[in-house]
């Protein structure tokens, strides 16, 4: 039961935590990186990832000229280098160069994909649209990179290797405690256990 209450969102960061990433793009002959917590898939087929970029954000202009992204997820160790794109501005300066961002090669577009993020999309924009003081952009997951090892033979996550970096709010990162993985099965449920 809630012990507190006030009027409209307050904070606005009860949702915490979220998977933090890192939204790269390249487009008028400048590549971007920024820090993205407000992030989600939308569909499996076809595959669509979805990010919310404020208009103010240099990525935003980069995206549309674009018209593709890449969204990087990253372990815990890498949270000041996700800190550090989200707190800085690609009008400036060339973060991969600042920070010394190691890239690879993507394979279907032209944002770079980040040597230690543990996964990545490659999308292509299919749709985007305002909500309040965000845009919602909708990618195509087009190519996907990820680290074998770090993933079980059903491509889900073994948080024994990788440590995600969580966002909490106001630049607060966290990792997860102690592991404890639960399966519960549809079958179990259907049978009506618990």
């Amino acid at each position: 039961m809630p012990t507190a209450y006030v009027k409209g969102a307050g904070a606005f960061t009860h949702y915490y935590p979220k998977l933090a990433t890192i939204v790269t793009v390249k487009a008028k002959g400048r590549e971007n990186a920024l820090a993205v917590a407000w992030h989600c898939p939308l569909s499996f087929e076809p595959p669509l990832y979805g990010v919310a970029i404020s208009p103010k954000r240099f990525s935003y202009e980069l995206i549309l000229e674009a018209q593709e992204f890449a969204v990087n997820f990253l372990s815990i160790e890498r949270a000041r280098l996700i800190a550090a794109v989200g707190r800085t501005s690609g009008r400036e300066f060339n973060k991969f160069e600042r920070f010394q961002i190691a890239t690879e090669k993507p394979l279907k577009i032209g944002a770079p994909i980040l040597k230690d993020a543990y996964a990545a999309y490659e999308c292509k924009l299919v749709e985007h649209h305002t909500y309040g003081d965000h845009e919602w952009f909708v990618g195509e997951v087009v190519a996907t990179h990820y680290l074998r090892e770090a993933f079980d033979e059903h491509e889900v996550l073994d948080l024994e290797k990788i440590k995600p970096a969580f966002y909490i709010g106001h630049d607060l990162y966290a990792e997860l405690g102690k592991i404890a993985v639960h399966h519960i099965g549809r079958e179990e449920i259907l049978k009506g256990r618990s």
